[in-house]
């Protein structure tokens, strides 16, 4: 069993996690931009909808990965993978505001489709990165 890290490395293992995670997200949402086009991505919020479902993919990944292996260092690698990058990468707030910005163009149909789809594919992700888990090791 792993000895519990002092309060601050944890947290500095949070802030680097963190910071990577976001500039990661940032990167992505300007290589969609330019891959699908500003009107495309104006229209709907792709970006966040794909570092979302990456990021529920990669976290049941990691998920499945810290129970089935145990890691000595576990509670590290959470901090720094699951609590700060993916908690960076991925992003409820910005979810939370195209959504609304989606209604309040009155384009109810468009926010349903990203609502459900943000939902489903998160927990989707999230559960076939348990599943490739548990499948490969």
């Amino acid at each position: 069993m792993s000895t519990p890290l002092p309060q601050i490395w944890a947290s500095l293992m949070v802030a680097l996690g963190g910071g990577i995670g976001a500039l990661a997200r940032y990167q992505l949402g300007r290589a969609m931009t330019w891959w699908l086009g500003p009107p495309a991505v104006g229209l709907f919020p792709f970006p966040t909808l794909a570092v979302n479902t990456i990021g529920s993919l990669l976290m049941g990944l990691l998920a499945g990965w810290l129970v089935k292996s145990s890691p000595e260092n576990s509670e590290q690698l959470r901090l720094l993978l699951g609590v700060g990058l993916l908690g960076g990468f991925t992003t409820f707030s910005a979810f939370s505001l195209e959504l609304a910005l989606l209604i309040e163009r009155q384009q109810v149909g468009l926010a349903a489709i990203y609502l459900m789809l943000s939902v489903g594919l998160g927990v989707t992700g999230f559960v076939f990165g348990l599943f490739l888990t548990r499948l490969l090791a």
